[in-house]
């Protein structure tokens, strides 16, 4: 196989790295794709530093072992440690959401504030702050831990009065600053699951964004500049790896993905 055609591999903690391949998949349907779902050991979000870092070379490592093109972290938390992911994994082109996701807040807000909802560990880390400072936008930036969001999506409560509970005891703070945000940035591929409960709470006013589309345009880009794009044969393979329930990664991944999973496809993998 050469190495166009090779699938660019993506992997996130859990299922929610899947809205990030939906958009992959939508915006370069001829590539061949490869997720790893770390479903074992998630969140990531209330893990120190170090393990996460140490998790995520572990993910692209396996990855690379089933030669993939390119890896792209498809995690948020994990993003935090692209560097040292871009390391471990040379020569192989990895790629993260924080720095897309920021970019695309940054058009989203005008000269208003920014609001981060994000897993404790992102937020900790300051990982949006310091991507959108580093893009030179100076306007504020808010930022509020929704740490139950992940568990949420990952147990397909993702509507609902208990779920729309929880969203506002999470969003009213950020709502209720002065000024008040105008877009607020979804800071983990697990929140887009929840989209319609928090745009109820976030009302129309405010510019939801998530990483995805932009993420998927930089993805893009990248295959371009370094002449690794699959040609346009048609549509290509979809695998999928998963470190804990493969069954069950078949039936809730549909949440994020968008279409159903075969659960043929999807392979149980140790990482350890």
């Amino acid at each position: 196989m050469t190495t166009a055609n090779k699938a660019i591999g993506i992997f996130d903690s859990g299922m929610g790295g899947l809205t990030v391949m939906r958009a992959l998949t939508k915006h370069l349907p001829q590539e061949n794709f490869l997720y790893l779902g770390d479903t074992a050991r998630l969140p990531y979000g209330t893990k120190s530093a170090d393990t996460v870092r140490r998790y995520a070379i572990q993910c692209g490592e396996a990855l690379i072992a089933r030669d993939v093109k390119m890896v792209v972290i498809a995690c948020n938390t994990a993003s935090v440690a692209l560097a040292a992911v871009q390391q471990a994994l040379a020569p192989v082109p990895v790629i993260g959401v924080i720095e897309p996701g920021a970019e695309a807040a940054i058009m989203a807000a005008g000269d208003g504030p920014i609001a981060v909802i994000a897993t404790e560990g992102t937020v900790k880390g300051g990982a949006y702050r310091t991507a959108i400072r580093a893009q030179g936008a100076n306007m504020p930036i808010l930022q509020q831990p929704c740490p139950l969001f992940v568990p949420m999506a990952e147990e397909g409560l993702i509507d609902g009065p208990i779920a729309e509970a929880i969203a506002r005891r999470y969003l009213e703070p950020v709502l209720a600053s002065v000024p008040a945000p105008s877009c607020l940035l979804l800071g983990c591929t697990h929140y887009p699951a929840l989209k319609d409960v928090i745009a109820r709470v976030t009302g129309p006013g405010i510019k939801l964004v998530d990483s995805a589309e932009t993420t998927a345009n930089a993805v893009a880009s990248l295959l371009g500049e370094m002449n690794l794009q699959t040609p346009p044969k048609g549509t290509g393979t979809r695998r999928f790896l998963a470190t804990d329930a493969p069954d069950r990664f078949a039936r809730v991944g549909e949440i994020f993905l968008g279409e159903p999973i075969d659960p043929g496809s999807v392979e149980l993998v140790d990482l350890q």
